[in-house]
């Protein structure tokens, strides 16, 4: 094999070189792959000449895909690929990618087509990274602890500040309600590792007022965001970028002044979450069969 894996930070990121994603990858390209998602969390290829079709294929090595999302539409004539355009919304808020359903997905990949002048960075925080900072006695408080998440997300915005277009695409992302319980600290079923499984869709820890848990979670979440785990990826046209969507979380920059903003996300099923005693995640509402499998 000729595929180099280049370190893009200290705690994570690398830059995959030296095999073509728009062909199929061999089980030993597969696995050398896969373990350096293990290591770096997120990947960046360069994604030339790929398409939503060879996208998905590429995705595929990793396990079974996910339709787009549970209730927002897909690319036309693409049931697998949601478009992540700024001219729908803008994610630039700290999340995990669809923790609101049982089973969130395992891997996120964002290919480019349309990228600002300036601005418009993913940025990409490690949270096993984030776990590992935690003082002793806050990472046996945190060990015990389950959040719930649910996709009525709290996005501080009141509804007369916005438009009906933007209306009417909160309403279509909140049309099936989900609500799941999942650790706060999740632990990974590959590496073994300890990751803080927050973000903006968790609301509100188990056992705690709505005022407490947003006090701990914030807590928390400064940990995950703290610059030192951050990949800050600045787009070019034609990349692919995949991270670990069950030990990581992302924000995309709102800094590019309107400009045209345009990728294609495929994300792979996943399995459900365990905590640190093995007790599993499980499902308040909201039923996802419909937008993905159980990955074994």
């Amino acid at each position: 094999m000729s595929l180099e894996i280049t370190k893009l930070t200290a705690r994570i990121g690398a830059r995959v070189s030296g095999v073509d994603i728009t062909r199929p990858l061999s089980p030993e390209e597969v696995t050398a792959v896969r373990e350096a998602l293990n290591t770096h969390k997120a990947l960046v290829f360069d994604a030339r000449g790929l398409d939503d079709a060879g996208q998905q294929a590429f995705l595929r090595h990793f396990g079974d895909l996910t339709t787009a999302h549970p209730t927002v539409g897909a690319v036309e004539g693409a049931p697998n690929v949601l478009p992540v355009d700024s001219e729908r919304g803008r994610a630039n808020h700290w999340h995990t990618d669809v923790t609101f359903v049982l089973n969130p997905p395992q891997a996120t990949s964002l290919r480019s087509l349309t990228v600002p002048e300036y601005g418009g960075e993913t940025l990409i925080a490690n949270a096993a990274a984030a776990y590992r900072a935690l003082p002793e006695p806050l990472r046996r408080f945190a060990d015990g602890l389950w959040a719930e998440h649910t996709n009525d997300y709290d996005y501080a915005v009141p509804d007369e500040a916005i438009d009906e277009e933007r209306a009417a695409q909160r309403a279509q992302f909140t049309s099936i309600g989900y609500r799941t319980v999942h650790p706060v600290v999740r632990v990974h079923p590959l590496t073994g590792e300890r990751g803080l499984f927050i973000g903006g869709f968790a609301q509100r820890i188990v056992g705690l007022s709505k005022g407490d848990s947003r006090k701990v979670l914030d807590l928390l979440q400064s940990y995950v965001t703290r610059p030192e785990n951050i990949l800050r990826h600045r787009w070019a046209v034609g990349e692919l970028v995949v991270f670990d969507n069950r030990i990581t979380q992302h924000y995309a920059v709102d800094n590019y002044d309107g400009q045209p903003r345009r990728l294609h996300r495929v994300t792979v099923a996943g399995d459900v979450p365990v905590g640190v005693e093995g007790k599993e995640s499980w499902s308040v509402e909201g039923d996802a069969s419909h937008y993905t499998p159980v990955a074994a």
